[in-house]
């Protein structure tokens, strides 16, 4: 497993928690970047995506990330086409994908204490359903919703929004557990509680 440090998870204060999936409950980015890497240099685009950049647009859809590429570096890539190539080489990673320890561990707290959670992912329903089965936690959420589920991504709170809706849960009395700036803003944006993840490499460097 992979390992972010101590984490001030709070024990009460909540009807609810929703977690984002990549770099939050999995540890997925490095082969997200990868996976990207390999996608634009399938469609001539190799080196635009920096490593730094990736991270900050964390949490965002693929096909809204290309769309910014193109406006940044002026390029006619196609979303869809780009999107779908990351998807295939994403997929073929997985089953080297571990989650992140104190995450793992908090979510497995919570379902001693049966109390609702959910997954909230900017990623597609297909790719999010073949990552909780490659790490083996596809039982313990209530609801998965995903980008395809909703009509704007991260940072809008839609996504949030609707998890709480199907638990049940008014988003106010809803956790939400968080790495990237994106789906931090969507959490709060949405009346939640955020606890921000630090990534593994971030831990590792300290």
């Amino acid at each position: 497993m992979a390992t972010v440090g101590p984490l001030e998870l709070p024990e009460s204060g909540y009807d609810a928690v929703i977690f984002d999936c990549d770099g939050t409950l999995v540890d997925s980015m490095p082969a997200h970047f990868e996976a990207w890497c390999e996608a634009l240099t399938l469609h001539g685009a190799a080196g635009v995506f920096k490593e730094d950049i990736f991270y900050a647009m964390g949490g965002r859809p693929t096909k809204d990330i290309v769309v910014e590429l193109n406006d940044e570096y002026g390029l006619k890539l196609n979303p869809e086409s780009v999107a779908l190539a990351k998807r295939e080489a994403f997929l073929k990673k997985v089953k080297g994908l571990t989650l992140i320890e104190e995450v793992a561990d908090f979510a497995r707290s919570l379902l001693a204490r049966r109390i609702p959670m959910a997954i909230a992912t900017g990623g597609s329903r297909h790719v999010i359903e073949k990552t909780l089965q490659a790490v083996g936690v596809s039982d313990w959420f209530d609801e998965v919703v995903t980008a395809d589920d909703v009509v704007v991504g991260k940072p809008a709170p839609d996504i949030f929004l609707r998890a709480a809706k199907l638990l049940g849960v008014a988003p106010e009395k809803c956790l939400a557990l968080e790495d990237a700036p994106a789906g931090i803003i969507a959490a709060q944006t949405a009346g939640m509680a955020v606890v921000a993840v630090p990534s593994p490499l971030d831990f590792a460097n300290r």
